[in-house]
């Protein structure tokens, strides 16, 4: 196995990183689904809105990685569950700024702990000199797929207005699959 010259899907960074991100973050997910009624994503949200306190939909957007439709669905679900509440710019009332409720607040104290056990029994696996190099390099990879990903080396995008993802058309049809 190599990272560099990946033979196989499970050879690829992302794969290995999401493989990790599942084993790792499951008993969180079901912490957050079974014990609290809300999702991986309306998790991460609430703990972006523990750490910067009020935010607009698109910094919330921006600070999670989400777009911003699928975090004004995410904001809709967390206000019915009486997680987050919305506030009035005063200087335009179609703006507003979302932050915290007491109930929200009360969420993240429970569970932000639990989240940190898990992850310290993973970290575990290190020695204090590789988790801090990890940490280093986890930064490194950040900053460099944060660099390329402005860059827009893709210039194709999904048209998800139009039921999720739209593919280029061809100028010749795929050939059908081998078991045809």
């Amino acid at each position: 196995m190599t990272f560099t010259a990946p033979s196989r899907v499970e050879d690829l960074l992302n794969f290995r990183l999401n493989r990790l991100l599942a084993s790792s973050g499951a008993m969180v997910t079901r912490l957050c689904e079974g014990r609290y009624g809300i999702t991986r994503r309306e998790w991460r949200m609430i703990c972006i809105l523990a750490a910067q306190g009020p935010l607009s939909p698109s910094e919330l957007a921006e600070h999670a990685h989400l777009e911003r439709a699928r975090v004004s669905r995410h904001v809709t679900d967390l206000v019915s569950k009486n997680l987050i509440e919305r506030l009035a710019v005063d200087t335009d009332k179609r703006r507003a700024r979302l932050q915290l409720n007491q109930r929200g607040r009360d969420v993240f104290d429970e569970l932000f702990p639990l989240s940190v056990a898990f992850n310290n029994q993973v970290l575990a696996a290190l020695t204090p000199a590789q988790v801090a190099e990890l940490d280093k390099t986890l930064d490194l990879l950040m900053e460099a797929a944060d660099a390329i990903s402005r860059s827009h080396p893709i210039p194709d995008k999904a048209d998800r207005r139009h039921g999720g993802s739209r593919r280029q058309a061809r100028a010749t049809p795929p050939p059908p699959p081998a078991w045809w």
